[in-house]
């Protein structure tokens, strides 16, 4: 029930909302900003998120993950692909030590002052925040040879390309690998392009090649198990 000044009709809600503390206000989502398929963090997190010391990430604003599945990216180079488990919208009042903890800070002081280098700005206690919470599937460092595509899906492969060898491969190549993106699979993608599915080797063949520069040049793969 809405408190009335004496003498007056009108509810006081106006002065009931400026009560309120931080805390208490609702995260409203004005301007949001949607994450695709590869999220960036500081190379010095890497080993973090590969012995689940980190298992999120906060970032400044209302942010919406298109994808579940994603590949974290650290210090130049993929290091991990991961399921996201949960997102969590909040104020940065609203903050708590497990958070930092999660997301491999000491401190809720330590987070903030680091999301004011990234962000280049302040942080205000009522900036909305999201906590995105994942579990790492598979480390991109150490991979297996017993598999043709070293245990990647081909639409992880062609993800990989896309982001790394873009300015390198032709423009026939560059197509087949956006319709494996598109379409998830060679099948699909082989449909797609030529109408049939006779001409999958062609779309195989450009998979085994992206997969062999992106081992060439160092960018998965850091110990490949036999």
């Amino acid at each position: 029930m809405n408190r009335v000044l004496l003498g007056s009709s009108k509810p006081i809600i106006s002065i009931l909302v400026m009560q309120m503390t931080c805390a208490e206000k609702p995260v409203i989502c004005s301007n949001r900003i949607y994450l695709r398929r590869h999220i960036m963090i500081k190379g010095r997190f890497t080993e973090y998120i590969l012995t689940g010391k980190k298992r999120s990430t906060i970032r400044l604003g209302c942010v919406i993950p298109r994808y579940k599945e994603v590949f974290i990216h650290g210090g130049g180079r993929p290091v991990a692909k991961a399921m996201i488990t949960s997102v969590i919208y909040k104020r940065v009042c609203q903050l708590t030590e497990e958070d930092a903890h999660r997301d491999g800070y000491s401190s809720v002081e330590e987070l903030l002052k680091d999301l004011e280098k990234v962000y280049n700005r302040k942080i205000a206690p009522s900036d909305v925040v999201t906590i995105i919470e994942f579990e790492v599937i598979k480390s991109l460092l150490d991979l297996s040879m017993q598999d043709i595509y070293m245990g990647l899906s081909p639409a992880d492969i062609a993800s990989l390309a896309y982001r790394y060898l873009e300015k390198e491969l032709s423009k026939d190549e560059l197509r087949i690998i956006d319709a494996v993106i598109k379409h998830g699979s060679i099948r699909e993608a082989s449909l797609k392009l030529y109408g049939s599915l006779n001409k999958r080797w062609i779309i195989r063949r450009t998979l085994r090649n992206c997969l062999r520069i992106l081992i060439e040049k160092g960018i998965i793969g850091n110990a490949v198990k036999e």
